[in-house]
């Protein structure tokens, strides 16, 4: 059986999605609660003054960490943030902005959508990055907004 490196990558789309199983992690600044719903058209947590028109999720929580860590940094928020096991009430598709980008296919098991996502729970237990590997994303995502290529396919 191939592992998951090896495997051949098969895009998700909104018509075909339904291959891709849970469970799914959202990385935030934002306290919730079981039963919330996460929906588009809120401020990016990622490029000041942007409406999102898309809900970012992933079934690795490794992902879902970097999320939550860059959404407080960038807030100026010493808080931890926070981790949700969450569901997609619709359809789904592969995120754009890492998909086929450094490696084939979609490795960081990165999706969006314009449908709510439902909060389940809260993963309570994640270990964040050391700080100077946090700082080094950080100078990263910077070095790129300088230079103007901090695109994101929304």
């Amino acid at each position: 059986m191939p592992d998951a490196q090896n495997a051949e990558y098969i895009p998700v789309t909104f018509d075909h999605c339904d291959h891709i199983a849970g469970p799914f992690f959202h990385g935030t600044k934002s306290a919730l609660k079981p039963g919330d719903q996460l929906v588009p058209g809120y401020l990016s947590n990622f490029q000041g003054g942007r409406t999102s028109n898309n809900v970012y999720f992933a079934a690795l929580v490794e992902i879902a960490v970097w999320g939550a860590e860059l959404a407080t940094a960038l807030a100026g928020n010493q808080e931890r943030g926070h981790v949700y096991i969450v569901e997609p009430t619709g359809p789904f598709e592969d995120d754009p902005n890492v998909t086929n980008k450094k490696f084939p296919g979609n490795t960081t098991q990165s999706y969006r959508t314009r449908l709510p996502m439902q909060v389940l729970g809260e993963v309570e237990d994640w270990e964040g990055h050391p700080p100077e590997v946090l700082k080094g994303m950080l100078d990263n995502l910077a070095r790129l907004r300088e230079q103007g290529l901090d695109v994101i396919y929304d």
